[in-house]
Order: structure tokens, then C-alpha cells, then sequence
């Protein structure tokens, strides 16, 4: 058991050597891009590209039709911008409009991590793309790749008296986590280079970085809209006298797993202990050290926090951050959640006005019916706040004044926006990842189906009458979890082309995983199974319950309160 990998199954994983090679992350990323002879990169740079932000993918869509005629794929590059919290300025807001018409495919994708995604960037235009992002005051450093990804906040605006705090601690959290190197500033930004890599030093990451992506966020009760639970490292803000005082802190949360790998699960974190509010950067920083040193180097699936919690048990993670803290975490505080979704409309926090917008899945482009990617510009030309994408996908038109409002108003009026009211239930609580056709780990489609899904699901919800009764419904591509399925009442998680795995039970709280009920379906026999669930449920739910607490008490599914119970064969199902 050697001293740098000392709870191994294993040898290093070949990531871990790409790593050790990359002279802090540089690897050959100039040369390859600067290469023009092919519109791709080479594998390991592909690999190393992550950590500047950015992933090489192509369109699958046209992939056969190319090899047909002799022609590489259509290769792309998707670029994440790192934006603590979710907070952008109006005239960032525009800069990323621009940049997706330029050079991207003329989309915006709003993440499930409050943050911007463009797509269809070609090679050539990677660099001037980077470059005006970081002249409208933003970066991609750390967005992606074995390190921590873009911390997150709550962003209800009915919490608004605490948000400026709170956003404050994750753009602190955020930028104390960076990676030190100057790689991304040579290769994108033209800054000038080491000479000598012994110049450099990671103190947090060390050479070779984390063992995998890392995820944190803080969340604000009543509200748990970040889903405190899936995250690496969870903080929950504990506010008495409508002060906040500080943070429970909760550990080892993940939504990955691997399809017909039952050494793979999701997970929910644990709460350890309570933290005051200056010492936040510090707990962070102390426990991405424990999972840099503890975590697992062989097997990448097995690498992320929740394994190594799970290993070591949280006792111990107490025990060792205590440790490393130098002092000891206290005793846990109070608290309650009440959902994990957004509050649509206008509402007031702090004396300024607040518009949640709803945002299917996340993505921004203009139809022929509705143009809402010109109708956000056009706000944003006349915007003097901030905009808020929450965790759910949608935007907050923050922080408006009374003055402003009647303006803000007549341009949703003029491009009829929605906030989601028109909608049912179910659809201003669905989420999806972008799966097909640009994802290369995508099964089957995700959010380019969930819609349609959700518009034959409708016609069963209206004929129970539960067209307004709030469930979770979830869509992703793959088991790797990117919309939090595993916490969702109702999930679909892709595993075949038109084929989807179903779970039931999650919680709408976001503190309960979901159980598998059915497997490898297509839209026939999903409908046929959730029919008489939800007509069932009309019929037999106690007042107030939602639909996840009544498919286990109703026996459809056993309950499952920790990823170690995700695979267990129950005992007894209902039919």
C-alpha cells in the first residue's frame, strides 16, 4: 500500500498517470490546437481539456452520414463557464448571447449547476471564445475535471435577505479552490509561461489533482433547490433571528452509477456536524484534502467522495477533519426542508422585485412561436440588477427595482414568457440533461424528449385530476446522473435508444433516493405502468402527501434511505 495512493484496490488508473504527465494540466493542449489538420484534439488532451472548462464531444446526429462519406465525425467543443452561486451580470448575460451566436450553435444551456453551457464551438474558435469570456470578468477555469466544479447556492428569491450572504461565501469557496496553475492563462489567455514547472506549486490539489470531480453547494431552508443531498459536500445555512450563523455540514452525496454495476449507486450525504460561518472556506478546503488523500486513484468509478465516506465511514471523516481543522465541528443544528423546486412569478425579498422564469430544461433558443433567447436579451439591454440560474434550470430576473419592473413586464408581455403558471405541475418540476445528440455518454435522449413525455403524461394527470399536485419528474441520458434523477419521485434514466430504466420514491424534499421499479422500457409500457400509479394515487393519498412518500407506502416501491439499499431486491412489491 504505497503512501500516495494508501487505500487503493489497485494500480493507478490511467487518468492518474495523464495527470501526473501534464505538467500541471498544460499537457500538449497548444500544439493539438493549433494543429489544422483535423477539427479534434487527441484523446489524452481531451481528457486534460476538462480542467480548462471545456469537453470535445460531436454531433451524433450526423455521425453515420459522415463515415459514409469518409469524413471524421463532426467534431465540437462544449464550453462551461464557472459562476459561483449562479449570479451573472446583465452585460455577462449578453456576452454569452453573443458568443453562442458567433461561435457556438446559437443556444444557451442553463446547467443543473447554475452556471452557462454553450455548444457546437469548432476547434479554431476555441481560444478568441475563451478570450471574451474572460473580458466580460468570467472564466471556465475548474468547470469541469478532477477538481471542485462550480460551487452552488440557493437562489429563491424569497430568501433574498440572506442571499447576498450566502453568494458571497460560495464566490469565497470558489475562488479559494481554484487550481493555482497557469496553464489555462498560457494556452487561452496568451499570459506569459513558466519557464520551469518546479516554479509552481498546487497546495490543495497537489500534482495530481483529485481522484475525481468534486461538487459543492449551500443550501438555504426552507428551500433545498440546489439538493443539498447529492452534492460531494453539502452546507446547510442555519439562519436564527434572521441572522445566519452558519452551516451544517453534510458529506459524501452523488447521483453516478454505473448500469448493471451493483458496486455503483447514488448517494445521499450525511450530516456531521455544524460549522460557523467564517470558518466555511476552511471546512471545504479541509475536506477536499481528505478525499485527495483517501479517495480512490485505480478505479474511476469508484472514485468519487461517497465511496471513500462509505469506506472510511462518516465517523471517521469527523474524526480526520477535526483533525485537519484544528478544531472540532459542533453539534448539528435544527433545520427543515420544504421542497427542492423554484417559485415562479414575480415575488418581493428584501425590497426589490424578483421574476423566476420557466425555462424547459434549461435551454435558451428562439422558435418560430417563441422567441425567448431574443426576449432575455432584450431584458437584459435593460436590466440593472443581476440574473439568477437557479439549480433547476430556470432564471431569476433579480433584484428589480419598482421603476423597473413595468418595463421588464411589457417585454414578457411582448414575447409572451412564461413563468410557468400555464404549465402543469409536473412540468414546472421537471428536469433534464442534454444526453443526444452531443453528449458521447448518452444512451437515449433526454431533453429533447422529456417534453413530449411530459405532454402524453399530462393527459393522465388531467383525467386524474392532479394536473396541479407538485411531483419531481427527472430525465437523464445515462446513469451518470447529471439532473439529480436518483432524488426525484418520479426519474427515467436512459438505457437504450427509446429505452428507459424507471425509479420511483424519491423524496420531494431531495433527501430520499429513489428505487428502481421497472427496467429497460420504452413510452408504451411507461405510460401503461404509470397510469394506474397515478390514478391510484388520486384516489388513495393522505392529505398533503406526495407522490413519492405514497409509492412506498403504498408498497409500489421499498424506501431507500441510503445508496447502500439502492440495489437491494425487495421483499415485497406491489403490482
Amino acid at each position: 500500500m504505497s503512501k500516495k495512493f494508501p487505500y487503493e484496490a489497485g494500480p493507478p488508473s490511467e487518468m492518474e498517470k495523464i495527470k501526473a504527465d501534464s505538467n500541471y494540466l498544460r499537457g500538449s493542449l497548444e500544439e493539438s490546437f493549433e494543429d489544422p489538420l483535423s477539427a479534434a484534439i487527441p484523446d489524452y488532451d481531451g481528457k486534460l481539456i476538462k480542467f480548462h472548462g471545456s469537453y470535445m464531444q460531436d454531433d451524433r446526429d450526423i455521425r453515420l452520414e459522415r463515415k459514409k462519406q469518409m469524413l471524421e465525425p463532426a467534431y465540437q467543443f462544449m464550453i462551461r463557464v464557472r459562476l459561483p452561486g449562479g449570479v451573472a451580470t446583465p452585460e455577462q448575460w449578453l456576452v454569452m448571447d453573443d458568443l453562442s451566436n458567433q461561435y457556438g450553435n446559437g443556444t444557451l444551456k442553463l446547467t443543473t449547476r447554475q452556471t452557462f453551457q454553450m455548444h457546437g464551438i469548432l476547434k479554431w474558435n476555441m481560444k478568441p471564445t475563451m478570450q471574451h469570456i474572460h473580458r466580460a470578468l468570467l472564466d471556465t477555469i475548474a468547470a469541469c475535471g478532477d477538481v471542485n466544479r462550480n460551487v452552488m447556492c440557493g437562489a429563491n428569491p424569497y430568501q433574498s435577505d440572506v442571499h447576498a450572504e450566502v453568494q458571497d461565501l460560495a464566490q469565497k469557496v470558489s475562488e479559494h479552490l481554484l487550481p493555482r496553475t497557469k496553464a489555462y492563462h498560457e494556452i487561452w489567455l496568451d499570459g506569459d509561461k513558466v519557464i520551469d514547472s518546479r516554479e509552481e506549486d498546487e497546495p490543495i490539489y497537489g500534482e495530481l489533482y483529485l481522484p475525481r470531480k468534486f461538487k459543492i453547494g449551500i443550501a438555504v431552508p426552507p428551500s433545498n433547490d440546489i439538493d443539498v443531498f447529492s452534492q460531494d459536500l453539502g452546507f446547510i445555512a442555519i439562519v436564527e433571528n434572521n441572522q445566519l450563523v452558519g452551516f451544517n455540514v453534510a458529506v459524501g452525496g452523488g447521483m453516478g452509477s454505473t448500469h448493471g454495476d451493483t458496486t455503483t449507486y447514488p448517494q445521499v450525504g450525511k450530516v456531521i456536524g455544524f460549522c460557523p460561518k467564517d470558518k466555511l472556506v476552511d471546512v471545504a478546503e479541509n475536506v477536499i484534502t481528505i478525499q485527495r488523500d483517501y479517495g480512490n486513484r485505480s478505479s474511476r468509478k469508484h472514485a468519487r467522495f461517497k465511496y471513500t465516506v462509505d469506506r472510511l465511514g462518516k465517523e471517521w471523516i469527523l474524526q480526520e477533519l477535526n483533525r485537519r481543522l484544528g478544531w472540532e465541528l459542533g453539534v448539528t443544528r435544527d433545520f427543515e426542508f420544504e421542497r427542492n423546486g423554484d417559485r415562479y412569478g414575480w415575488e418581493k425579498g428584501d425590497g426589490k422585485w424578483h421574476l423566476t422564469l420557466f425555462i424547459q430544461n434549461g435551454r435558451l433558443l428562439d422558435t418560430g412561436e417563441y422567441k425567448l433567447k431574443a426576449a432575455i436579451r432584450e431584458i437584459a439591454k435593460i436590466h440593472r440588477g443581476e440574473f439568477r440560474l437557479t439549480p433547476n434550470q430556470n432564471l431569476i430576473v433579480s433584484n428589480v427595482t419598482d421603476k423597473e419592473k413595468s418595463s421588464i413586464e411589457k417585454l414578457v408581455k411582448k414575447f409572451r414568457l412564461t413563468d410557468g403558471q400555464e404549465n402543469s405541475a409536473l412540468r414546472r418540476n421537471s428536469m433534464a440533461c442534454v444526453a443526444l445528440p452531443t453528449c458521447g455518454l448518452a444512451m437515449a435522449e433526454s431533453e429533447r424528449y422529456l417534453p413530449s413525455l411530459i405532454d402524453k403524461l399530462e393527459t393522465l394527470l388531467d383525467e386524474a385530476g392532479l394536473r396541479e399536485e407538485e411531483i419531481t419528474i427527472r430525465m437523464t441520458g445515462c446513469p451518470n446522473g447529471c439532473a439529480r434523477p436518483g432524488l426525484a419521485e418520479i426519474a427515467f434514466v436512459g438505457k437504450a435508444p427509446g429505452k428507459y430504466n424507471l425509479y420511483l420514491g424519491g423524496s420531494f424534499h431531495g433527501d430520499r433516493l429513489n428505487k428502481l421499479y421497472k427496467e429497460n422500457i420504452g413510452e408504451k409500457e411507461i405510460l401503461s405502468t404509470l397510469s394506474p400509479i397515478l390514478f391510484a394515487y388520486a384516489k388513495e393519498r393522505k392529505e398533503k402527501e406526495h407522490f413519492g412518500d405514497y409509492v412506498i407506502r403504498a408498497g409500489y416501491v421499498e424506501e431507500v434511505k441510503s445508496g447502500l439499499d439502492f440495489h437491494r431486491v425487495p421483499s415485497e412489491v406491489r403490482n
